[in-house]
Parts: structure tokens; C-alpha cells; sequence
């Protein structure tokens, strides 16, 4: 391989990983990384299991959706939630078995 080879190759892997991280934030809001580091790290994983997390993840959404509020988060914001709870459902439930 030579050295301008082994730069392309460098900047498409860059371009791609960048690409991977603005379609995760913009599905998520965060990065997947980010993501499973808030999962693993809370206490409701830590003691009651990515089901507990799913579930407060969708109650937080119904508030938002039930309180019309100037504060609260945009649609965007809670469809960004509940991405995040399908996330936790098909990277944790789903491999339990």
C-alpha cells in the first residue's frame, strides 16, 4: 500500500465514521457510545434491568407528549426518546437469551 493509498483509505474511514456519528445523533440525539455508557451507567439498569429503563424512557415521553409546555422538548426531542428506548430494547432485551 502506498503512502497516498494509505491516506485515502485514512480519510474515507474518517468520513465514514463521521457519517455513522451524525446519523446517530440525529436518530438518538447522542452517539450509541454515549448512549450505552448513560444505559450501563444508571441505576435502573444497574438494579432493575434494561426493561426498567425502557419503560421510564417511555414514560418520560408520555410527559412530554401529555404537557404542551413552551420548556419542554421539542417533537423532535421526544422522538429522539423513543428511538432511544427501541435502542435499549433491540441491543439488550433481544440478546438476554
Amino acid at each position: 500500500m502506498t503512502a497516498s493509498t494509505a491516506i485515502l483509505a485514512s480519510i474515507r474511514t474518517t468520513v465514514r465514521n463521521n457519517m455513522q456519528r451524525e446519523r446517530e445523533i440525529g436518530m438518538y440525539g447522542i452517539t450509541e457510545d454515549a448512549l450505552r455508557q448513560s444505559v450501563e451507567s444508571s441505576f435502573s439498569f444497574k438494579y432493575s434491568g434494561p426493561a426498567m429503563v425502557v419503560a421510564s424512557m417511555m414514560s418520560d415521553a408520555q410527559e412530554m407528549m401529555a404537557y404542551e409546555q413552551p420548556d419542554f422538548p421539542t417533537i423532535e426531542a421526544q422522538r429522539q426518546l423513543l428511538n432511544r428506548a427501541k435502542w435499549v430494547l433491540f441491543e439488550y432485551m433481544d440478546k438476554r437469551d
